[in-house]
């Protein structure tokens, strides 16, 4: 089985760059003491088993300092010692302070490898679900310089929850120039009331109508701890329909899901899941999407 993995994370602990890890604390992931160690592209490959890694993009991990994360990216890439891993780097920066301009400059020279951009947006009431506890697509500063990232040819990796849809919608619509890739399905969050199925099945169609947007089918075991094929099922496909699958790919959110189920595990479900779709719509949800919107 091929497939391109549009989201993987890559650390090295030693850097002391993601202090999350190095003192684990209990959130909606769950106790994810077993992934704080060590991890990089020889690992991802070794995980992967029998599912055969064309490429991989590496999605930002939290760093305290994102130019030192793609600098350290870059050099593992140059040392050769996993070919084609990462394939390409979607980096970390923060769009709301005034040097937001620099900040890209800066990634797109660390490395001719950057292809976007993702600063984690998750707002939410409890606690256990909140990120970065304020709406930055609501600050004026954020908002000018989102529109840098058209300048610098690099896309936007949008990880928000369902409540926050709308507004990312009005967001894509007012940069169309800017390539924006929903993560994570979406994370449909609020899983206990009707209405929070309708909130995240109704968000997904509002993004979907911006020809901008595509979509990212990967994390479920963050929210789902104990998933099953059945489980992911109906999402994977509702999540399809709204999208298209000209604008949905695949991805292992690996090591986090780890946590959850292997490597392979993941793959051969989703495999499942769209076992009747063609085989070019299967080549385009395992393999060529991500190769055309990370330009790989």
């Amino acid at each position: 089985m091929q497939v391109i993995d549009p989201h993987v994370h890559f650390w090295n602990l030693g850097q002391g760059n993601q202090p999350w890890l190095d003192h684990p604390s209990p959130n909606l992931l769950g106790d994810y003491t077993p992934m704080a160690r060590d991890y990089g592209p020889e690992d991802l490959l070794v995980d992967a088993g029998d599912i055969e890694l064309l490429g991989a993009v590496h999605i930002e991990a939290d760093a305290v300092d994102p130019l030192a994360e793609t600098h350290w990216l870059a050099g593992r890439i140059e040392e050769g010692r996993a070919p084609r891993l990462p394939s390409a780097l979607v980096v970390g920066a923060d769009l709301s302070r005034q040097d937001a301009d620099e900040q890209l400059a800066a990634q797109c020279q660390a490395s001719e490898k950057v292809r976007g951009v993702r600063q984690i947006l998750n707002v939410h009431a409890d606690p256990l679900y909140d990120y970065v506890g304020r709406h930055y697509m609501g600050e004026p500063t954020w908002c000018a310089n989102f529109a840098l990232l058209a300048r610098y040819e690099l896309s936007f990796d949008l990880q928000i929850y369902p409540s926050q849809m709308s507004q990312a919608a009005r967001l894509a619509e007012d940069h169309p120039e800017v390539p924006i890739i929903l993560n994570h399905a979406g994370m449909y969050v609020d899983r206990h009331h009707m209405t929070g199925w309708r909130e995240w099945r109704d968000g997904l169609r509002r993004l979907a109508a911006c020809d901008n947007v595509s979509l990212k089918l990967s994390g479920f075991g963050m929210l789902d701890h104990h998933w099953t094929v059945g489980s992911l099922r109906p999402l994977i496909l509702e999540a399809i329909d709204a999208f298209g699958v000209d604008r949905s790919m695949f991805a292992s959110n690996f090591p986090v899901d780890s946590l959850y189920a292997s490597y392979p595990t993941i793959w051969k479900a989703y495999a499942e899941i769209v076992a009747d779709a063609s085989s070019s719509e299967v080549q385009a949800l395992f393999v060529e999407n991500a190769r055309r919107i990370y330009r790989l």
